[in-house]
């Protein structure tokens, strides 16, 4: 029998078929499209990432001959998708890299809010999250928020279509209203938000055995498979992905290298008086995920690849090779995203930009300091989330770049180990499914009954010194821009 694994991504939602041994037997891609109908907005269609996933699912379980065991979903996390009482969507999602809220960001910081809230949620709140979206809305659509009856998730939404139940999983429900202590909801973060008037939109919190339904009569004429099958939520695709990855035992990090990239570790322990910084999510067992997110990822290279001219993002990486690490002295602040940057720092107004340049550098220094850039800023959020680490996973799409696998080992001074199989979060999801359905007592333990091959790059030395000089001067430049990025905000 087979578990089917539904990894819905920010730009493609991927579906998995894994065997009783754990071995990858169908897969499936639909790309979704990301709406901009403003400059700040990014949305998505609810419809269409559950067309995508129905026909993602049905296309993997018609390539596999072992019957259907269960169904596992992970998703990305934050935004907000809205559904009315029927679950009826009462509009597009609002994605998480969304900025239409940056000024209620904004006030919160001014006020003290933010720090305030730290102290009970271990996050950071930033444009992408509901608080904001709320917040929002309440301004500018308040018909349409009063029309609503849960903020959902991506992977709430998905739920829902699978099982007719309205709930959050642990990992979803930590970020912005979670007292990640407690793991429950807390009342004077929904106060400090100011968000009491919209508190009944929060979907129950499911844990346990609430993670796993049957699935529904409607569902499984859509997706092909027999009513009743076991539907989990698993955590959102950070957790999951870290999961796929190894990274299931306190001390352990990874590294995902897709839309955004995040810098994460798992953790026993919780210091909730250090400086604000990232996002921290309760899991199951007593863990917790501190997690460094940024909003601008492998969109970048795509970027860079358009504005130098080249066809693909493997010209790119050649390109990038020919240059010297240090890039003839050009620094990229790689800071693209229209809502700013979250972290491991949050600053709505940052913006990228290239310094140093001169007639001299061609595509191959232009190149080399896109990705220099996106590493250093690797570099920064995995020594905010964790100190001391030894080794890092990673995985993504950026991943399959063995030339960037060795440059972040050599900026960050640390052995990275690569994944050899590509869908690491459907992989994590899969592990989470056979815990919550009682196969194995742990993720860690289903990660070590049925590991991955790694790929291995080590820190070249002589190289890691010549980085810890432009990481510094990295840091500089940032700091100059940053008092750039206020004045603009005056004068603009």
């Amino acid at each position: 029998m087979a578990w089917i694994a539904v990894d819905a991504g920010t730009s493609v939602v991927k579906t998995v078929a894994f065997d009783s041994v754990g071995r990858e037997i169908a897969l499936a891609r639909e790309k979704v499209e990301v709406l901009r109908p403003r400059a700040d907005f990014s949305e998505q269609s609810m419809d269409a990432i559950w067309n995508a996933v129905v026909s993602t699912l049905r296309t993997v379980v018609s390539r596999q001959k072992e019957g259907v065991e269960g169904v596992v979903i992970t998703a990305q996390g934050d935004g907000c998708w809205l559904v009315d009482a029927e679950g009826c969507p009462t509009g597009n999602a609002i994605l998480w890299n969304d900025g239409r809220a940056t000024s209620v960001v904004e006030r919160w910081r001014e006020e003290g809010v933010i720090a305030k809230a730290f102290g009970i949620s271990g996050s950071v709140p930033y444009a992408g999250l509901p608080n904001a979206i709320l917040n929002w809305l309440q301004h500018y659509q308040p018909d349409r928020l009063a029309s609503a009856r849960y903020a959902l998730t991506c992977n709430g939404w998905i739920f829902a279509q699978m099982t007719g139940r309205f709930v959050a999983d642990l990992s979803d429900a930590s970020n912005p209203f979670g007292d990640v202590k407690k793991r429950t909801y807390s009342e004077k973060l929904i106060q400090l938000y100011g968000a009491q008037e919209h508190k009944h939109l929060l979907p129950p919190i499911a844990e346990g055995p609430a993670i796993v339904e049957a699935l529904t009569l409607r569902a499984a004429e859509e997706l092909g498979i027999a009513a009743g099958t076991p539907v989990v939520m698993a955590p959102y695709d950070i957790v999951s992905t870290a999961y796929g990855a190894g990274a299931a035992q306190p001390g352990q990090a990874c590294v995902i290298l897709g839309t955004t990239i995040c810098a994460e570790a798992l953790t026993s322990d919780l210091d909730l008086s250090a400086a604000p910084a990232g996002t921290t999510i309760a899991l199951e067992d007593e863990l917790y995920l501190r997690a460094m997110p940024t909003l601008t990822g492998c969109e970048t290279l795509e970027w860079a690849v358009s504005v130098l001219g080249l066809a693909e993002i493997a010209e790119l990486d050649a390109h990038a090779a020919k240059a010297q690490p240090g890039a003839g002295g050009v620094i990229f602040l790689p800071y693209l995203s229209p809502a700013g940057e979250r972290a491991p720092f949050l600053e709505p107004r940052a913006h990228g930009s290239f310094h140093g340049l001169t007639l001299l550098h061609k595509r191959a220094e232009l190149a080399r300091s896109v990705y220099e850039g996106l590493s250093f800023a690797i570099r920064e959020c995995l020594e905010s989330a964790v100190k001391n680490i030894s080794e890092v996973r990673v995985c993504g799409g950026g991943a399959r770049s063995g030339f960037w696998c060795q440059m972040i080992a050599d900026v960050a001074g640390v052995t990275v180990l690569r994944p050899l199989e590509n869908e690491v979060g459907a992989r994590g999801a899969f592990l989470f499914a056979l815990k919550a359905t009682g196969s194995v007592e742990s993720v860690a333990e289903g990660a070590l009954k049925y590991p991955v091959k790694m790929d291995t790059f080590y820190p070249t030395p002589e190289i890691h010194k010549t980085y810890n000089t432009h990481f510094s001067t990295f840091q500089r430049r940032r700091e100059i821009a940053r008092h750039q990025w206020m004045l603009d905000e005056v004068h603009g």
